[in-house]
């Protein structure tokens, strides 16, 4: 009885070896018929990680770029050249804004230039040569600094398709400015224009007045009036540079004692004619006793003679007061 069993064991394993085995050595697969053209398209490799953030800087004669390009994908390599174009689609912007909750400019066409909007990717090969966008970050036809701007370049070919995904590069460009390249203006025309109030006795004849602000000495400041009656906020100074010149922002050295009163949020506005007033922006000051430079972004690279400093508020105290005041 045991011997019947165990022929009939090794009957079902002999079997079951035979199918895999038949069904190991089928040499023939079937698969949809799909042509290998369907697999191949061109793209911009560029943007493959997304948005390409580019950085400038703003200073004369720099050479500035960021690269684009036509990238080869699919079966094999292409057997003759295919030929692509690049054009820049601004109407892209106002879509990319909404979908990513956004605010992007669109990049002034003076501000860049592309190198080619026709190229290849020659036979054999994967990709294009390299092409470059140049971009203008200072000068006339420039763009603005501290602005964020959007930048569409989108390939076409019409000898392979394009792959949607990759068929536009999507460039954010801003261009920003280094304090190192923007020292103080010299200060021998420099004069207080007016003032909202000043100590002119209380803090002694060598302190308190507006004109301590211009006087190079650290140690020395302008005190909003404190004595008899206390000023109240916002309070100013109004500087005239002695000529016009290109505004960029400015450098507040605060009172060099521990008192409060330190500026704290601050109002520009810059003037040619002292008359009309253009806002050149905000900042808010840190409570310490160190120089604290501010570029001002609405007035940065305009035309003023005259600026206005407004302190909305002050560090523990309605009253303020300020050492030095420079312009670049």
């Amino acid at each position: 009885m045991i011997t019947q069993n165990k022929y009939k064991i090794l009957f079902i394993l002999l079997g079951l070896i035979n199918a895999t085995a038949w069904y190991g050595c089928k040499d023939e697969v079937d698969l949809p018929d799909q042509p290998i053209d369907s697999y191949t398209s061109v793209y911009m490799p560029q943007g493959v990680n997304g948005a390409v953030t580019t950085t400038l800087k703003v200073k004369d004669n720099l050479v500035q770029t960021a690269v684009y390009g036509a990238a080869y994908g699919g079966y094999g390599v292409p057997d003759a050249d295919v030929p692509v174009s690049f054009k820049v689609d601004n109407g892209l912007v106002a879509s990319y804004n909404t979908a990513n909750k956004t605010n992007y400019q669109v990049l002034p066409a003076s501000s860049y230039a592309l190198s080619a909007t026709t190229s290849f990717i020659p036979k054999g090969k994967t990709s294009s040569e390299p092409l470059k966008i140049t971009f203008k970050a200072k000068g006339d036809g420039a763009m603005d600094a501290f602005k964020t701007y959007l930048l569409p370049i989108t390939i076409s070919s019409p000898a392979v398709k394009v792959k949607e995904s990759l068929k536009t590069v999507y460039y954010i460009v801003r261009a920003l400015p280094d304090l190192a390249d923007y020292p103080a203006y010299e200060r021998s025309k420099f004069a207080i224009a007016g003032f909202s109030s000043q100590e002119a006795n209380g803090e002694g004849p060598n302190n308190g007045r507006a004109v301590f602000v211009l006087d190079g000495d650290n140690n020395t400041f302008w005190h909003s009036q404190w004595q008899g009656t206390s000023a109240p906020p916002p309070h100013f100074l109004t500087i005239d540079m002695g000529e016009v010149k290109v505004f960029h922002g400015l450098s507040f050295l605060p009172r060099q004692g521990d008192q409060g009163g330190k500026p704290n949020e601050v109002n520009v506005q810059i003037s040619t004619d002292n008359i009309t007033w253009t806002d050149a922006g905000s900042t808010v000051l840190q409570n310490n006793k160190n120089l604290q430079t501010v570029f001002f972004e609405q007035g940065f690279n305009k035309q003023a003679r005259y600026f206005k400093v407004t302190i909305n508020s002050s560090y523990s105290s309605s009253v303020t007061h300020l050492a030095e005041l420079y312009a670049f």
